[in-house]
């Protein structure tokens, strides 16, 4: 019997015998190893950044030693390893099937350690964004403020300018003003709308005040949601001690920057001005000095920001994404999200208006999204992504027609949490069938409710959409939480699908030594590259490096997973946990 026929037989011979569960170990490996091979549900992240040695490897690994026990015991060599020859064989071959099991172990171990060595490289080189430390601009007396260019259910938004940095300084190395990274680079803008941003670079919002008293302390516990994308000096260091305990007593978290979360660099409170448009646009939230009918009180909280030029909304009744264009749109608001919830906030109103958009000058790339206004997130240290949902007047977050199903569908009763783990990530797929020229399914009186829709009600995207997309924005759109991936998984999809599509070519969910090499290619590139991606572009290279500084092994096999398994059936089962993306580059 040649060897190769041995090690056929003897992986077949050990599949049975593990499929019947002759043997309780190998029972166990065989269970895991086709579960996780079909897993539907958040990745469970096993990878210990000290040792490479995922538990999942170090259970299969134990299991195969009890395993490889039993082959030796006298019981087992007797009944299967005695008499002929050919049983002598066939016990041979059985060993070397279960060493073949144990081999691809150790290869999922090489690929999680790669994994953790690119991951560490690319999280030295986090995205930052920061103003230069300067002393001023914790006064409303410290800027220039111009015209309204927005205006919520909560807030007002104006351009502005810093007094103590004039618009031809803004550009000057000298400038105090200057902010640090490309992020806070001064972007022109591509319409005649935006022509201001060059004499008013920043952007200041006033909320509306009308219960939380016009002390700072209690306007500051009241909006402290506000201040979740907040930067380290974005407050006087002595009111950071008044919200150290936050909305409803608990301080509510600060994310890091991300290129795709908006960054607000300074937040004081001052008196109400009265501004341009006031009067006519809210004069009800106005306080009675300014207004005698007016219901608000006299101080608010103000929060200085970058200005853009548009919102998704507003670029999206005027541009139509190509192909690759709006896939890139979809995978930032997914990065977006991704950090959020690794860091357990929830922003609970996605929507176009509170996606703001930038421009790179001179490139014709892909606009940069950010995602805005955080007056109605999730982010308490006590809860994380899990809201204790007791009682109706617990809020839920806020744009009614974006709650996902597992939010919108939630009773209040002793006991019940809400999970927002991938709340935000369906609101995605909801937003993607506007950003591919689609009326969003889930708005208006004829629309979609997300409390009771159905999966096979969702309408068709555009023919011009890539296939893959549509599976992704499918996924992403599904009811049960369990059956949708997670904002990493989807992102990672489509990163694969973008970069990765020859590294696939022959590719299986078991085996990941083909993509652990193109990773290792992929992270050489990129710090090549530096900040400038293909053809001098940014926002491609903005992704690509967080994709690489969010590398898993399981977030990355299951993205895998659903890649092939999508191959192979379209549309997918919706009780499959895994799909797939292939996409074509070109616009």
């Amino acid at each position: 019997m040649s060897v190769k026929h041995a090690i056929s037989r003897g992986l077949e011979l050990g599949r049975t015998f593990l499929q019947i569960g002759l043997f309780k170990s190998g029972g166990r490996v065989a269970a895991k190893l086709r579960a996780d091979r079909f897993r539907v549900g958040p990745s469970v992240r096993t990878v210990q950044p000290q040792a490479f040695l995922p538990s999942r490897y170090r259970y299969y690994r134990t299991s195969l030693r009890g395993l490889a026990a039993q082959l030796q015991s006298a019981g087992f060599r007797r009944r299967f390893a005695g008499g002929s020859p050919r049983n002598r064989a066939v016990f041979l071959a059985f060993g070397l099937g279960v060493g073949l099991i144990e081999q691809q172990l150790e290869e999922d171990r090489r690929s999680a350690a790669t994994c953790q060595e690119i991951q560490a490289v690319f999280k030295k080189k986090r995205f930052q964004s920061s103003l230069r430390p300067f002393t001023s601009g914790y006064k409303l007396d410290d800027y220039v403020i111009g015209n309204q260019i927005g205006k919520g259910s909560n807030a007002a938004v104006y351009e502005a300018a810093a007094q103590f940095a004039r618009p031809e300084e803004a550009e000057s190395d000298s400038s105090p003003l200057e902010l640090r990274d490309h992020e806070e680079e001064v972007q022109t803008p591509p319409s005649p709308a935006c022509c201001s941003l060059r004499n008013f670079p920043l952007a200041i919002k006033m909320l509306w005040n009308f219960g939380a008293g016009s002390s700072s302390e209690a306007i500051l516990k009241s909006m402290s949601q506000e201040l979740v994308p907040s930067g380290p000096l974005a407050l006087k260091q002595e009111k950071e001690q008044i919200t150290l305990d936050g909305h409803y007593g608990v301080l509510p978290k600060r994310v890091s920057a991300h290129p795709n979360v908006i960054r607000v660099h300074r937040a004081f409170t001052a008196d109400v001005p009265l501004l341009p448009g006031a009067q006519e646009e809210y004069p009800d939230v106005l306080p009675a000095r300014l207004n005698p009918a007016g219901l608000g009180n006299n101080r608010t909280l103000f929060l200085v920001m970058k200005n853009y030029p548009c919102t998704l909304r507003q670029y999206l009744q005027v541009s139509a994404p190509g192909r690759r264009q709006g896939s890139l749109m979809v995978l930032q608001l997914l990065e977006g999200v991704d950090h959020l919830c690794r860091q357990g906030v929830a922003h609970r109103d996605l929507k176009s208006d509170n996606i703001l958009l930038e421009f790179d000058p001179g490139q014709n790339g892909c606009p940069r999204l950010v995602i805005t206004d955080f007056g109605c997130c999730l982010a308490q240290n006590d809860c994380g992504l899990q809201l204790p949902f007791n009682s109706m007047w617990v809020s839920r977050g806020g744009n009614a027609s974006l709650m996902a199903p597992e939010v919108a569908t939630a009773a209040p009763g002793p006991g019940v949490v809400i999970d927002y783990t991938k709340a935000d990530a369906w609101a995605v797929g909801a937003i993607s069938y506007e950003i591919f020229g689609q009326r969003n399914p889930f708005y208006g009186a004829a629309g979609l409710q997300s409390t009771n829709y159905q999966e096979k009600q969702l309408p068709p995207l555009p023919a011009r959409v890539p296939a893959d997309v549509q599976l992704v924005i499918s996924l992403l759109l599904r009811r049960n939480p369990k059956k949708r991936p997670s904002a990493r998984v989807a992102a990672n999809m489509l990163h694969l699908s973008l970069w990765a599509r020859r590294a696939l070519a022959n590719q299986d969910s078991a085996g990941m030594r083909k993509l652990a090499d193109w990773l290792l290619c992929q992270s050489a590139v990129v710090l090549l590259q530096g900040r400038s991606g293909p053809g001098g572009d940014r926002v491609e290279a903005e992704l690509q490096r967080s994709f690489l500084s969010n590398l898993e092994l399981e977030d990355l096999r299951a993205a895998v997973g659903f890649l092939l398994y999508g191959r192979e059936q379209s549309p997918p089962p919706a009780s499959c946990c895994h799909s797939s993306l292939s996409l074509n580059p070109a616009n």
